[in-house]
C-alpha cells in the first residue's frame, strides 16, 4: 500500500507579503501553512519569493538580508510536519539564486533554482539572481512533481517538459506574475496549453498585492492534463485555495498518447530527483475538484488593481491618511472614489481650491462629490495666492503677455497648498493626472505632478471614463455628478480652456499612444493604421519631448503592458526622433 491515497490535496496560498519583511513574512507563511494542514492538505504552495517579497531588488545584494530570509525560511521549515510545503526564497549559496525550497518533516529537504530569468519590462532578473542549472522533481508518496518558477512556465519545453518526461504528474509553479489589464485570462490561456503539452496537470500559485508601481493579482489556477480547469482562486485578494487532483489520470493519458516516448529517453537524465517524501493523506476525499472563481470583467478588474495597489501602497508605507486636489473633473473624481473604496471615507481628505477661472459647476459638483463620498474637505482659495506671484514677478514680466507661465503657477501653487497640509499631518498626496496626460506632457511640474503616489498614471483618458462609470453603478446611487461625466474636459487655467485647445480628441490620441507607447510603433505605421499624419506627428514630438517631465513624477500603479517609470526606460537626452524634418 502507498504511503500517498489518490486523490492528492494541494492547498495554493495565494498571500500578500512584504518586501524586506521577512519575520512577517514568515510568519503569514506559518499561519497558512496551518490553515492548510487543518484544512487536510498534503502539499501546501506558496509563491516565487514569498519569504523575503518580490521584488527585493538591491536588497539582493546585501548579505545580511539574504541570511535574514534563510532563518526566517529555516524557522518555517520547523512546523512543517505531515505534510509537504514548496516556498520561494532567495537562496545565497555561491552565488544569490531565485529558489523553491522543499520543506517536510521540520527542515529543508531539497532546492531548486530558477532557470529561465526575466530580464524584459519591468523584471531585473540577470542583475541579480544566476542561473539554476536543472530541472527538477519531487516525490511525494506515489505521485512525481515537477518544479518551475514563474517565467520557467512561460517558456515553452523545459524545465517543465523535461520534468514531465521524467515522470511528473503534477507540475508546480510557484510565481510573482505582475498584473496588466487582461493578464490573469492570457496566464490562463498559457497554463492550459503548457498542461495539454505536458499531459501533466498544472498547479499555479500566484503572489497577490501591491508593491510600489506592482500589483499581483492571485488568481491561481489548477489545470488538469487536458486542460480542463480544476480550481481558480480569487483576483485581488489573500486566499488558500485547496482541491484534489487525481494523478493517475495524468499516467493514463500518457499510455494513451505515446509521442513523448521516445523524447523521456534522452531528456530523464538531465533532471535532478529530491527525493521520495511522505506525506499521508489528511482527507477522506474521493472526487477531484476545487473552488472555481468566475473572473472579472475587464474594466473591473482595472478598478480593483488600482485599489488594491493604493490600499498597499499605504499600508506597508505607513500612511494614515491620504489627501488629494478635488477639481471637479474626470480624473480627481476616479481618485477620491478609489481612495475611498480602497481606504474608507474616514482616511481621505480633499482640497477645493478655486481660482478665478474655476467655474461655479466645477466647484459645485467637486462639492457635491465629497459630500457623497463622506470625506473630509478643505475650502483654499487660491486667488490672493495668485495675485501676490502676479505682484512678485511683476518687474521681471513687465512687457509679456500672459501665457502658459501663469497657468502653471496656479497649478504650482495648488501643488504647494496639498503638500503644506501633506507635511503638516503627514498624509500622502495623490496626484490624479491620467497616462493619457503624462504620455503627452501635459501635465505641470510641481503642480498637478506634485505628490507621492500617482493613482492614475498608468490609466487612459479613455478609460478613466469608464472606470467612472462603472463606479457609478456601484451603490444605491451614482456618487459622481452627472456634471463631472459629462463636463468636456478642463484644466480651468485660463477664460473657457478645454484640454482639446492642446491636445487631440482623447479617443484619437489613446489610439495613437497604445500603438507608440505600448506597442513601440513607429510613425509609418500609424499612419498606415488610418491616424491622421500631422496627428500623429505632433503627438509624437509630444511624447518624445515630455521624457524630463516623466522621470520626476510619483510612482503610480501599473495597469497596461508597458507603464511609465520602470517598465518604459528612455533617455532624456536623445536626438532620435521620427518624423519629417
Amino acid at each position: 500500500m502507498p504511503d500517498i491515497e489518490r486523490p492528492l490535496r494541494l492547498a495554493l496560498a495565494q498571500i500578500d507579503v512584504t518586501v524586506g519583511d521577512v519575520e512577517g513574512n514568515a510568519a503569514k507563511i506559518s499561519d497558512y501553512l496551518a490553515r492548510a494542514a487543518d484544512a487536510g492538505a498534503q502539499l501546501a504552495v506558496f509563491p516565487e519569493l514569498a519569504i523575503n517579497g518580490y521584488p527585493p531588488e538591491d536588497l539582493l545584494l546585501k548579505t545580511h538580508f539574504l541570511a535574514a530570509g534563510r532563518e526566517a525560511l529555516d524557522a518555517v521549515a520547523r512546523d512543517v510536519d505531515g505534510m509537504v510545503a514548496l516556498v520561494g526564497f532567495a537562496e545565497h549559496a555561491e552565488d544569490v539564486y531565485n529558489s523553491l525550497a522543499v520543506l517536510a518533516e521540520g527542515r529543508v529537504q531539497g532546492i531548486y533554482r530558477k532557470m529561465f530569468l526575466p530580464n524584459y519590462g519591468v523584471f531585473d532578473e540577470h542583475r541579480y539572481f544566476q542561473v539554476g542549472d536543472a530541472p527538477s522533481v519531487v516525490r511525494i508518496g506515489e505521485t512525481t512533481i515537477g518544479l518551475t518558477i514563474c517565467e520557467d512556465i512561460w517558456e515553452p519545453g523545459p524545465p517543465a517538459s523535461d520534468e514531465a518526461l521524467a515522470g511528473a504528474e503534477v507540475i508546480v509553479n510557484i510565481s510573482a506574475s505582475p498584473y496588466h489589464h487582461g493578464k490573469g485570462a492570457q496566464r490562463e490561456r498559457m497554463l492550459v496549453q503548457r498542461a495539454r503539452d505536458t499531459l501533466s496537470y498544472v498547479a499555479f500559485c500566484n503572489l497577490v498585492g501591491g508593491q510600489d508601481e506592482l500589483v499581483f493579482d492571485g488568481y491561481s489556477l489548477v489545470v488538469d492534463q487536458d486542460g480542463e480547469l480544476v480550481a481558480r482562486g480569487a483576483q485581488f485578494r489573500e486566499e488558500l485555495l485547496v482541491c484534489d487532483i487525481d494523478p493517475s489520470t495524468a499516467d493514463a493519458a500518457r499510455l494513451r498518447d505515446a509521442r513523448h516516448r521516445p523524447a523521456a529517453r534522452v531528456r530523464r537524465a538531465g533532471v535532478a530527483d529530491l527525493g521520495r517524501l511522505a506525506a499521508p493523506a489528511r482527507h477522506d476525499a474521493t472526487a477531484v475538484g476545487g473552488t472555481r472563481a468566475k473572473p472579472l470583467g475587464p474594466d473591473e478588474e482595472v478598478y480593483e488593481a488600482l485599489c488594491l495597489g493604493l490600499r498597499d501602497y499605504v499600508e506597508k508605507n505607513g500612511f494614515d491618511r491620504v489627501l488629494l486636489g478635488l477639481s471637479g473633473g474626470i480624473d480627481s473624481a476616479l481618485t477620491a472614489c478609489v481612495a475611498v473604496d480602497a481606504l474608507g471615507p474616514e482616511r481621505v481628505a480633499c482640497a477645493v481650491m478655486p481660482s478665478p477661472y474655476s467655474s461655479a459647476e466645477t466647484q459645485a459638483d467637486a462639492r457635491t462629490l465629497a459630500d457623497n463620498l463622506r470625506i473630509e474637505r478643505f475650502e483654499l482659495p487660491v486667488e490672493g495666492l495668485m495675485e501676490a506671484y502676479e505682484q512678485a514677478l511683476a518687474d521681471p514680466f513687465h512687457g509679456t503677455e500672459p501665457g502658459t507661465t501663469e497657468e502653471n503657477i496656479q497649478a504650482r501653487i495648488r501643488g504647494n497648498l496639498l503638500m503644506a497640509l501633506s507635511n503638516k499631518f503627514g498624509w500622502l498626496v495623490l496626484t490624479t493626472g491620467n497616462k493619457s496626460e503624462y504620455s503627452v506632457g501635459y501635465t505641470t511640474l510641481y503642480g498637478d505632478m506634485a505628490g507621492g503616489f500617482g493613482v492614475l498614471k498608468d490609466v487612459p483618458k479613455t478609460l478613466v471614463y469608464r472606470l467612472a462609470h462603472l463606479r457609478n453603478t456601484r451603490g444605491a446611487k451614482p456618487v459622481i455628478p452627472t456634471g463631472i461625466m459629462e463636463r468636456a474636459p478642463s484644466a480651468e487655467l485660463r477664460p473657457d480652456q478645454r484640454d482639446t485647445d492642446s491636445l487631440p480628441p482623447y479617443d484619437l490620441l489613446d489610439a495613437i499612444l497604445e500603438a507608440y507607447v505600448e506597442e513601440d510603433q513607429g510613425r509609418e505605421q500609424l499612419i498606415r493604421k488610418g491616424m491622421p499624419e500631422d496627428v500623429v506627428d505632433r503627438v509624437i514630438r509630444m511624447v518624445d519631448g515630455a521624457e524630463y517631465k516623466r522621470r520626476q513624477a510619483p510612482p503610480g500603479i501599473k495597469i497596461t503592458p508597458k507603464a511609465f517609470g520602470r517598465d518604459r526606460r528612455l533617455p532624456i537626452t536623445n536626438r532620435y526622433r521620427e518624423g519629417p524634418g
